[in-house]
């Protein structure tokens, strides 16, 4: 726990203010597990002073509220708004489904008038950055994100909105992100390295978003021979039965490890395409990969769809009994052949 105090004595630093809405709090458990045996030495190391977390801090109540209305009031300066969970709009358009407690006001009238003072505005998690899984379904709260609601520009502050500085909400999306996504963001916002042509057309942090999950996973083999998984557990590619998107979905979890050694496909799991938007309503089971007359809907990004049919075939009548075999088992049954590496 921190107490905001401690921060009042540097003026240089870089304010961080983070308020968390519609949402599971998941993305705070997350950057709690950065790669980093001390959270807030790292921090404080890049000059970032969290002025306030509503999980973290030691302030609450009228304390925490001070702090807010210093913000607005300019008594304090806000470099960074940092917001995670979707913005509850509902009940028609009241925002009364979410009251910041003893305020008497709606959270999404907090964030438009501290995202009006912020340098920067930083949606933490898909939720606050397209609406999440908060706006699935008949989406009853009204949910949204900050600057888009599932893929259209908008959301709650409008398309129009831009930080003190001139950027759009940069969102760093995912379900939850990952810890260092955040960390990384901040500390190249503090150090004043961060400009409009750091972030994709959905607004993302480039650094992670120009990479594709599928790059770096160690199931590459049996997605270049189109050995497919049949059954969790299985050893094989997941995109063809089950679900997987990595081949279209923009983040670098396969080489950007979570805690250092994990993804969710290292973990056995499809990438169900969390940080893109409108991930939470796919259209079909998460597990399940859609298909047309035997062929996935949802090709592998940048590749046409007769390319993929024609590399398929190739793929599969070029399979070794190797990787054909192990493709559906849940440990490996042939191991690879030893063969002289050298020309003599």
């Amino acid at each position: 726990m921190m107490s905001s105090n401690t921060f009042y004595s540097k003026p240089a630093a870089f304010n961080v203010l983070w308020l968390q809405s519609g949402g599971c709090g998941g993305c705070t458990m997350s950057l709690l597990c950065a790669d980093t045996p001390d959270f807030f030495g790292a921090l404080s190391d890049a000059g970032i002073n969290m002025l306030w977390h509503p999980s973290l801090s030691i302030e609450s109540g009228a304390d925490a509220l001070r702090i807010l209305r210093a913000c607005i009031d300019g008594e304090m300066p806000l470099h960074a708004l940092c917001v995670e969970g979707s913005m509850l709009r509902g009940p028609h358009g009241t925002g009364r489904f979410h009251m910041l407690a003893g305020t008497g006001k709606p959270m999404i009238e907090w964030v438009r008038a501290l995202a009006e003072v912020a340098d920067y505005t930083v949606a933490v998690g898909t939720c606050a950055a397209y609406g999440g899984i908060t706006a699935a379904g008949s989406n009853p709260t009204d949910a949204c994100g900050l600057q888009y609601e599932g893929d259209q520009i908008g959301g709650l502050l409008g398309a129009a909105y831009r930080s003190r500085t001139g950027l759009p909400v940069i969102n760093v999306a995912g379900c939850p992100t990952h810890p260092n996504w955040v960390l990384e963001t901040l500390m190249a916002l503090a150090a004043d390295l961060f400009d409009a042509s750091q972030i994709d057309a959905l607004g993302r942090p480039r650094f992670y978003a120009d990479h594709l999950v599928h790059h770096g996973c160690t199931r590459n083999e049996y997605y270049e021979f189109k050995a497919s998984a049949e059954k969790p557990s299985d050893l094989g590619c997941m995109m063809e039965n089950m679900g997987c998107k990595g081949t279209q979905v923009h983040a670098d979890c396969n080489t950007r490890l979570w805690n250092g050694d994990g993804s969710c496909t290292r973990g056995g799991y499809a990438c169900i395409s969390c940080t893109e938007p409108g991930f939470e309503e796919p259209g079909h089971a998460f597990h399940v990969t859609p298909k047309i007359a035997g062929i996935p809907i949802g090709l592998p990004t940048d590749m046409p769809k007769a390319w993929f049919v024609a590399l398929a075939s190739l793929s599969k009548s070029a399979t070794p009994k190797r990787v054909r075999e192990n493709a559906t088992a849940d440990h490996l049954k042939v191991v690879p052949a030893i063969r002289k590496t050298r020309l003599k």
